[in-house]
């Protein structure tokens, strides 16, 4: 009874959520498939709770994982916890104070035999130089912009291969750059020299390489985006919002200052006369796939998280789930797909990162907007159980269609015909307004699928495939040739380009 409460208590609150949001391009049905598959989720991936000590606030903003194996937490408080004991079966872990009197820490990693710490205002190096375990030593490495409002966060890299950070940096609010390079991606040098490297940023949730080593930043839906999304990041890029168009006088390194997007076209449209305009590698459907993405990390565990290798992770803020995510690299422009993963997760998440044993550490607060998760602030881990889960594995494009791969074999009559593969496409105004609708929307028929022998993939051919769209797979026809049906239904492919034959 307990349980069915809690159920309907929560779909409540989606609804409000939805309701708040107010696009009718969100189904009553989809609402219900989401919240119907979280018991079946937790068969696959159960979700294991991290003690924290009595009477200890832990907002976790960032991780890193140290070299002996202990995992470094950075809050949004302004504090370094060392953890230890972590990836025990039933963890009871051990929680070290390392420093305090830092400043929303959204960026954590370790490097000679020190942690460099993104926060707000700058990036410090901080270091135990007495070797007692408590930091000692707190140097600015870069604090090359400006720092005065609420909103103004600033989200840290791991180094590179040469040993750059980058920075990106939200807005003063949604709509405006009141200080210093607000809206830029910094480059940080090893030694500290800070130049800037992109432009265009609205708010940031997180910044960090893909699969293939490519800079990624999670964007989130507001002026100029109406959905979150991932953006690949290049040299002297341009990312959508023209706030950021005021520090281009002292940043020479990115170049003239882009053109004024118009507003009420289409990214498609903006894309061709703006050389730097970098579209949305992947959009996450609003609501469906999240209302607030934020860090990822990627699945370098050789199987140890099961089947997903090389995919991103992904958290959601507001709606406490996690994502996973692939890219790919199509006539030089980045973009990929989105799936869903897990829900149930207790507050919302802020940051993820893979412990050594190979499971996924979540943290994060439900400090300052709405939050579907229960708990306040909370650290959880996610195992998996060893089942293999019957789930698309990953979307790729093809010159006249998609490949899809899955996790297990798909039984042949199902995946043999044409009616289980039922795909929409859609695309957003691109506009300076907050948020915005799913318009153009067309149904592309499926006029050919070709299921490899093996069962695990399935190139489906479309009489439609069209560039600045995303387009919507619904497969919950299909069966696994041990008659499963799929654990998540839905996937979500963002086309910028489409390959040559």
């Amino acid at each position: 009874m307990s349980r069915f409460r809690s159920s309907h208590i929560r779909q409540l609150v989606l609804l409000i959520l939805i309701s708040t949001a107010g696009l009718n391009a969100v189904r009553a049905e989809e609402v219900g498939d989401r919240w119907g598959t979280e018991e079946r989720e937790r068969d696959y991936y159960p979700i294991i709770n991290i003690p924290l000590p009595p009477d200890t606030v832990i907002e976790a903003g960032a991780f890193a994982v140290l070299p002996d194996r202990r995992i470094a937490v950075g809050t949004r408080h302004g504090e370094i916890y060392l953890i230890d004991g972590i990836d025990s079966a039933k963890p009871t872990p051990s929680f070290h104070l390392f420093a305090t009197g830092l400043d929303e820490i959204f960026g954590l990693t370790w490097k000679d035999n020190a942690f460099r710490v993104t926060q707000s205002c700058e990036v410090t190096r901080v270091t135990d130089t007495d070797n007692d375990g408590v930091a000692d030593r707190f140097e600015t490495i870069s604090d090359a912009w400006g720092y005065a409002n609420y909103h103004e966060y600033a989200f840290g890299s791991k180094l590179d291969a040469d040993g750059n950070q980058y920075v990106a940096l939200g807005l003063s609010e949604s709509y405006y750059s009141h200080a210093l390079n607000r809206g830029f991606i910094m480059k940080i040098a090893p030694e500290g020299k800070t130049t800037a490297f992109a432009s265009g940023l609205r708010s940031p949730g997180g910044i960090g390489f893909d699969e293939h080593g490519s800079l990624f930043y999670v964007e989130s839906q507001g002026p100029w985006n109406c959905s979150c999304s991932l953006k690949a990041v290049s040299q002297n890029s341009f990312h959508g919002h023209p706030a950021s168009f005021e520090w281009y006088k002292y940043a020479d390194e990115l170049g003239p200052v882009p053109e004024t997007p118009k507003s009420g076209t289409r990214i498609v449209t903006e894309r061709k006369h703006m050389k730097q305009l970098v579209p949305y590698a992947v959009i996450f459907p609003y609501i469906r796939m999240g209302r607030s993405i934020t860090a990822f990390t990627v699945d370098k565990t050789q199987g140890k998280f099961g089947p997903f290798e090389n995919q991103m992770f992904l958290g959601d803020y507001t709606l406490s789930i996690l994502m996973r995510a692939t890219t790919e690299h199509v006539n030089g422009v980045w973009q990929g797909a989105c799936y869903p993963f897990r829900e149930g997760l207790s507050t919302g998440i802020l940051n993820v990162e893979f412990t050594p044993e190979g499971k996924l550490l979540c943290g994060g607060t439900n400090r300052g907007w709405p939050v579907r998760g229960i708990k306040s602030f909370a650290l959880e881990r996610l195992d998996w159980s060893g089942k293999m889960p019957f789930e698309i594995n990953r979307i790729t494009i093809q010159p006249d269609g998609f490949k899809i791969t899955f996790t297990k074999p798909v039984d042949k009559a199902t995946g043999n015909s044409l009616e289980p593969y039922v795909i929409s496409a859609f695309t957003h105004p691109y506009h300076g307004g907050y948020g915005g609708p799913e318009v153009d929307r067309f149904k592309p028929a499926v006029t050919k699928v070709l299921l490899d022998q093996d069962g695990l993939s399935a190139s489906i051919m479309l009489d439609k495939l069209a560039q600045g769209f995303v387009y919507e797979f619904d497969l919950g026809r299909l069966r696994s040739r041990d008659g499963e049906e799929l654990l998540h239904r839905n996937a979500y492919y963002t086309v910028n380009e489409i390959p040559s034959r």
